[in-house]
């Protein structure tokens, strides 16, 4: 360990700037110190905070991707069949209430960050949906009813905190339910129809990583519990592909 350190730390003592500051943002000045520079990985409440935070820039990487390939099916096949536009609208209300929820609490954004990139590519995936079951006019409606929600949730005066925690522990429920819409459509249409195998398995995988992120970094158990009960649904899911 001593050779490691020794060849390993003139690296790491000479950082640049932008790497340095964000590296200690990530960490903060202890944990930095002790990582990088005295380069001691024994310290394990250090250790898991690097890891939770490596696994939480790297969901916050995959999900301004994962619903991608759900589009592009959309699109190539001008079809919605095998997905529930139920889902998605439960899913993206939780999500808005959740995001809400993180940004006024003052969680690290490392934390939360992918629910605000899903939930923007669930709006596109949702107004697919109605514009292929030709329902073009609620489509305009659902995107004003969630823009209307979105004002109201982080406008402290309309929402107050306390019922911003009720509205949370709601979205935990609602985050449930919208897997539960969509495990009905794939086993009443026997298959996955348009279902995307990409987005169910890396929802699966980031629920999963979520959990352990949350455990290490936010002390709040209504998002861990959420988080638990998602990952139980998304395995559900991803058993029926």
């Amino acid at each position: 360990m001593d050779a490691l350190r020794s060849a390993v730390q003139p690296i790491t003592h000479n950082l640049p700037h932008p790497v340095r500051d964000a590296a200690i943002s990530l960490l903060g000045d202890v944990c930095y110190k002790s990582l990088i520079l005295d380069v001691d990985p024994t310290n394990t409440p250090c250790l898991k905070l690097a890891v939770s935070k490596g696994l939480g820039i790297g969901i916050i990487g995959a999900s301004s991707i994962v619903k991608i390939p759900q589009i592009l099916k959309l699109l190539k096949s001008q079809s919605a069949e095998g997905v529930s536009f139920l889902s998605y609208l439960l899913e993206t209300a939780s999500y808005l209430i959740s995001l809400a929820y993180n940004v006024r609490q003052g969680f690290p954004f490392s934390t939360f960050g992918e629910t605000a990139l899903i939930a923007a590519q669930n709006v596109v995936i949702a107004v697919l949906v109605l514009q292929f079951g030709g329902k073009s006019a609620a489509a305009g409606v659902f995107v004003a009813g969630l823009a209307a929600a979105g004002y109201a949730l982080f406008n402290g005066s309309v929402v107050d905190m306390k019922l911003l925690s009720y509205l949370q522990a709601g979205a935990g429920v609602l985050g449930v339910a919208s897997k539960a819409p969509q495990i009905w459509t794939v086993w009443q249409q026997g298959g996955t129809g348009q279902l995307s195998a990409f987005a169910v398995f890396n929802y699966l995988a980031g629920s999963l990583s979520r959990i352990f992120t949350t455990l290490q970094e936010v002390d709040d158990k209504l998002i861990l519990y959420g988080f638990v009960a998602g990952f139980l649904l998304n395995a559900v899911l991803a058993a029926q592909m």
